[in-house]
């Protein structure tokens, strides 16, 4: 048995305000996730369990390493994650309100997950 890739769904998330690249990142995952419904999985390949189902969840943001790594898997319904992280996303110019967080960035993360599923190799 091999893990063959289902299907990848990308998302974007933002944080207007306070330049927080965890938020922004738990924003692009709930985006791609939103955007999903797998039930092929069940339907035609025979997916017993969400549980079976292994996820990549690779995100891209500047400051990849002030993320919170544990909060954005938990965003991830269903599966085992394997998490990874490149320097990328945005920091546009934006608006400082001090009382919705420090600076004037507009912050942008990207999300790429990757569902895959445990195939038997065919001939």
């Amino acid at each position: 048995m091999a893990f063959k890739r289902y299907i990848v769904e990308l998302g974007m998330g933002t944080d207007l305000h306070g330049q927080d690249v965890t938020k922004a990142a738990i924003r692009a995952v709930r985006d791609a996730v939103s955007r999903s419904c797998l039930c092929g999985l069940f339907e035609i390949v025979g997916l017993k369990r969400p549980e079976d189902m292994h996820i990549r969840l690779h995100i891209a943001c500047p400051a990849p390493d002030r993320l919170d790594r544990d909060a954005v898997m938990a965003e991830v319904p269903f599966g085992d994650v394997e998490f990874s992280t490149a320097e990328g996303g945005m920091k546009a110019d934006g608006l400082h309100v001090a009382s919705l967080g420090e600076g004037d960035k507009i912050t942008v993360a990207l999300a790429a997950l990757t569902v895959l599923v445990d195939w038997p190799d065919r001939p």
